[in-house]
């Protein structure tokens, strides 16, 4: 029988249920119909009542006994045509029917509501303190082995003021891989910015491994400046995440899928 994603109806099964009845010579039960039919119980009781029903037979025409017999002295005169009495026929099943007399005799409970409890989420606290010491620790050094260092961002206005930028690597580039796996993981955006916050946060996890590799591999060689090539491309991190960070904030509140 070819699967559908639309069950039958009880009245396309009463025909394969009467050759059944042919088959059998009698009136099958309910788990013979459900076997037979690949049906729910529901319906074979549905269907053997319309089977029932349809092969219930009329009550027949009381003969009358010679005592019952009034006796006919006179000669037969024309009398009118005798119209045979017509068979009781079986009232017409409907599917409305069938449905209702279904859902009286089996109905179905209500689903109920399942309650689920939300996972806690204090743990991760737990595991990200070690690793935003690790990462921390990384990203200035290798910043620093890059020319990141101390630099007084308002001179004239603050002179004592000063900053150390080989911190805006970490925040950067960690903040933005964590914050692109949260909108890849959400199901309340729209498709293109789960795509780009897929592919950025991938990204990003792996810049930011292969540098705290190169910081370690580094360290343990004694190299206090590091190659031109990691130099270029730790320059260009903060403008990296900057673009990346401003795209996919657009990308989120945009409506279009």
């Amino acid at each position: 029988m070819t699967v559908s994603a639309y069950p039958p109806q009880v009245a396309d099964l009463l025909p394969r249920a009467q050759e059944l009845v042919a088959s059998l010579g009698v009136l099958p039960s309910e788990n013979r119909i459900k076997n037979e039919l690949k049906v729910g119980r529901p319906k074979a009781k549905a269907i053997r009542a319309a089977l029932e029903q349809e092969t219930t037979p009329a009550e027949p025409e009381p003969e009358q006994t010679p005592e019952d017999a009034a006796p006919d002295p006179v000669p037969a005169v024309d009398e009118p045509e005798t119209v045979p009495t017509p068979v009781r026929e079986a009232a017409p099943v409907t599917v409305e029917t069938i449905e209702q007399r279904a859902a009286v005799a089996d109905p179905v409970p209500a689903a109920e509501t399942v309650r689920r409890r939300a996972v806690p989420s204090w743990p991760v606290l737990i595991l990200a303190l070690p690793a935003f010491a690790a990462v921390w620790s990384g990203w200035v050094g290798l910043g620093e082995m890059t020319g990141f260092g101390v630099v007084h961002p308002l001179p004239g206005i603050a002179d004592g003021f000063s900053l150390n930028t080989a911190i805006t690597l970490p925040i950067g580039v960690e903040t933005y891989a964590a914050y692109a796996l949260r909108v890849w993981l959400s199901a309340q955006v729209s498709v293109r910015a789960r795509r780009f916050a897929k592919w950025s946060a991938i990204g990003s996890l792996i810049l930011g491994a292969l540098g705290q590799v190169a910081y370690h591999h580094m360290e343990a060689a004694g190299i206090t400046e590091a190659p031109w090539q990691i130099t270029t491309v730790v320059a260009c991190l903060p403008v990296a995440v900057l673009g990346m960070g401003a795209a996919l904030a657009h990308l989120n509140h945009d409506g279009r899928s």
